[in-house]
């Protein structure tokens, strides 16, 4: 498998790349990010085969689109898909007003307000043509319409606005080909399902829930989308961290559980002289449903990394090891033998 080898999305009739790039650390997401070095970033994903870009105006408030934009508006448009999300639009911050950054560290100057009506979502996809420096997007995600982001006791009337208001926008643009796929960008498999069946959907971005960790969405989201012909951009399949050598799991320090299940986990994979990450790469996008996985990064040596690690060739003994362990699914679809 490599990182440039292309896949379908969905019934779309876009073909896509197997790793897609995932901007959100472009927004100063940890910590400030050198403007050179997101440069440089973006440079070394394009170089190294990726075609898919994904953003949104959240991502450090529009700076995410704004640094994408500066490099990918020097490409020929039609080698790379770009992906951007509705559902907030922007405003100047006004003298003295405070602003927290919403978890950025920088990011611009810009104050959020949630807006999953029609107007604002077509306000929100011309802010962003004007970030990206562009006159047009491939693929449209309504971003955020979950219980994580607005309570369970708002989430039916979010719900109900992105479908009557975002939802319609979309389908649109869509029918004026304007965009190639519209779909939603979430982190939670149960709204996926909800959507799916309340639309006509192309695709769905879903972060954190199919990985070496977690395998719920083979359940119900996935069979949907199998059924529905929607392709799935799957995002966090290192679980914020903890499966490429990191600490955090779901922007949280990593439960006792969860460092034990990856300690036995690693211990497979090293003794077949594989890597953690490398294993987790594979595996997520083992699943007919996953059309490609955008890996966040902001250094190009990051980039090289994964695309290294998409390389490595897996003994197949590995996957049943695990799977004889009780470390991962057994129903679990995993990557054909070489």
């Amino acid at each position: 498998m490599r990182a440039f080898d292309r896949r379908p999305l969905g019934r779309s009739g876009i073909m896509t790349t197997v790793m897609g790039f995932g901007s959100a650390p472009l927004g100063d997401l940890f910590d400030i990010l050198d403007e050179d070095q997101a440069h440089a970033t973006v440079t070394a994903a394009y170089d190294g085969g990726i075609r898919l870009f994904d953003t949104a105006p959240l991502y450090g408030h529009g700076l995410a689109e704004h640094r994408l934009g500066c490099v990918l508006r020097q490409k020929p448009r039609d080698h790379f898909l770009l992906s951007t999300k509705v559902g907030r639009v922007y405003r100047p911050r006004g003298p003295g007003e405070a602003w927290d950054g919403a978890g950025y560290k920088g990011g611009l100057p810009f104050i959020p307000t949630f807006d999953y009506s029609y107007d604002g979502t077509m306000r929100s996809v011309e802010q962003s043509l004007l970030r990206l420096g562009t006159d047009r997007l491939d693929i449209l995600l309504i971003h955020d319409v979950d219980v994580w982001t607005h309570g369970r006791e708002a989430i039916d009337q979010r719900f109900s606005e992105a479908m009557e208001g975002a939802y319609r926008a979309l389908d649109s643009l869509r029918s004026q080909k304007v965009v190639s796929a519209i779909g939603v960008g979430i982190n939670e498999s149960d709204m996926c399902l909800r959507f799916a069946r309340a639309g006509d959907f192309d695709c769905f971005m879903l972060a954190g829930r199919y990985t070496l960790l977690e395998q719920g969405a083979m359940d119900a989201i996935f069979p949907e989308c199998e059924r529905r012909g929607i392709g799935i951009l799957l995002g966090g399949v290192f679980n914020s961290g903890i499966l490429a050598g990191g600490k955090a799991y779901n922007y949280k320090e990593a439960p006792l559980h969860i460092t034990t299940l990856v300690r036995r986990i690693e211990e497979v994979c090293t003794a077949y002289g594989v890597s953690l990450a490398a294993a987790a790469l594979h595996f997520a996008a083992a699943h007919p449903v996953v059309s490609s996985l955008v890996l966040g990064a902001v250094k190009p040596d990051e980039i090289r990394r994964n695309t290294v690690a998409l390389d490595a060739v897996i003994p197949p003994t590995l996957w049943a090891d695990l799977k004889s362990e009780g470390l991962l699914r057994r129903d679990a679809p995993v990557p054909p033998k070489a």
